[in-house]
């Protein structure tokens, strides 16, 4: 009977030191750095804790800073188990071997590849694989006053024929502007509506092979299209200031903008006050205005969505079974913690938990946006909009992204080379052809 006691003793302590092994502790880098956002994170950590066992440690890295950070810590072989990180980054971490693109891969397979939105799933694929688990996003918007486009009979801006037809109508300045482009060539915005409107037109700087697109067809559609957008709008350096404050103002029949906007047309931001009327806090602009997620263009018949995507990433020294549990519950069970940080920026990219399902986009739409006064989405826009708004994310885009070539594009984006050439043939020095030949020209010299 001693036996058998010091026996089942000794099976007991075995048993609560197999458990005691198995609950580990992960690290995770985030780029969501603000205090309040990391509050947010520690609190979806501690749920994690409850139902798994497992600790995380959150290690908030700057933007800036996570790619010199993640190459040194890969040669040291300290990578952490999970890393928050940016479209731009998805192939350069495959490729250097940073990403453990299997784990990631059965991550999605595991949580079900149709239940996420497909434009950030395809922008993860290389080589048959998901390199790393898409968790939020947000696609560039047409912003424009629904109720001017329905007096004067015009459809909405979701094509290039559209948009033209449309400044034709309402262009009427100074009392209104058919539109606000970006002019001001050391802005990132105006490389970000360049980027937006060429994927609509079909054009993209650089071919499957990574060498530089020589065919000027679409560009020159391109550039003939930014041309009138700029002759419809107020002339100087104008960038997303300008677009912001004329349309909050009442004075512009179309932008376009990050989704930022959305918070600050319901008058919930006080930096960005609503003035079309004596009241800065009115929703009137925000009843009154449609978003176009999708343009098509000449090249392009299905049209195109610019979007920005974040990640997760599983790295190659991660206690990987513990990484992916923890993976999933973000954008699982931990998806409306993770979301609420910044709902405006941060577009469900899971819309439910499976094909169909829309559960994740609904509690999206609930939670709160605003700065100095909260309101959900839901409560400002109808569904029709908010779906719309989501739905972007299924076609959203990059330069180079279908053929592996991000990180070359991402170079001529960085150049601003046709920020610059495009400004001078605005301001009249360059003819559309002429232009359509320096891009090229320059591209090939970078």
């Amino acid at each position: 009977m001693k036996r058998t006691t010091t026996l089942m003793a000794g099976l007991l302590v075995s048993t609560a030191l197999a458990g005691a092994a198995a609950a580990d502790t992960i690290r995770f880098w985030t780029l969501e750095v603000q205090p309040e956002r990391m509050a947010i994170q520690e609190e979806m950590a501690k749920k994690f804790e409850a139902a798994s066992g497992h600790t995380v440690e959150i290690i908030p890295v700057e933007e800036s800073d996570i790619q010199t950070r993640a190459t040194a810590a890969f040669a040291a072989g300290d990578l952490p188990d999970v890393l928050n990180h940016t479209v731009q980054s998805l192939l350069p971490y495959a490729e250097a071997g940073i990403l453990d693109t299997a784990a990631a891969t059965e991550v999605v397979e595991d949580l079900g590849v149709e239940s996420f939105a497909q434009g950030p799933v395809r922008m993860a694929m290389s080589d048959g694989e998901i390199v790393s688990v898409p968790t939020d996003g947000w696609t560039q918007l047409v912003v424009y006053r629904s109720d001017l486009f329905e007096a004067a009979g015009l459809k909405a801006p979701t094509s290039f024929a559209n948009m033209s037809a449309a400044m034709d109508a309402l262009h009427n300045p100074p009392e209104m502007y058919g539109f606000v482009a970006a002019t001001k060539i050391d802005e990132g915005y105006m490389m970000q509506l360049i980027e937006h409107l060429s994927l609509a037109t079909g054009y993209s700087p650089i071919n499957a092979d990574g060498s530089v697109n020589e065919d000027t067809t679409h560009l020159v559609e391109l550039l003939e299209i930014y041309k009138k957008m700029v002759a419809n709008s107020p002339e100087g350096d104008l960038f997303w200031s300008q677009s912001r404050e004329l349309y909050l103002d009442g004075k512009a029949a179309m932008v376009i903008w990050s989704p930022s906007i959305l918070d600050e047309l319901g008058g919930l931001r006080d930096s960005a006050p609503v003035t079309i009327s004596d009241d800065p806090t009115t929703k009137e602009l925000a009843e009154n205005t449609g978003f176009s997620t999708v343009i098509s263009g000449p090249g392009n018949a299905d049209g195109a969505a610019y979007a920005d995507v974040r990640y997760l990433g599983i790295t190659a020294d991660a206690n990987t079974e513990v990484a992916q549990e923890f993976v999933k519950f973000v954008v699982s069970e931990g998806y409306g913690e993770w979301l609420s940080q910044a709902p405006e920026g941060k577009f469900p990219v899971r819309r439910g938990t499976e094909a169909g399902d829309t559960s994740f986009e609904t509690l999206w739409a609930g939670l709160d946006v605003g700065v100095d006064r909260k309101a959900p989405l839901g409560d400002i826009y109808p569904q029709s909009v908010i779906d719309d708004i989501v739905a972007g994310l299924s076609v959203g885009d990059r330069w180079g992204v279908a053929d592996g070539q991000l990180a070359k594009a991402s170079t001529i984006v960085n150049s601003q080379i046709m920020s610059r050439v495009i400004r001078e043939m605005t301001d009249g020095d360059l003819s559309v052809q002429e232009a359509a030949d320096k891009i090229v020209a320059e591209h090939k010299a970078l």
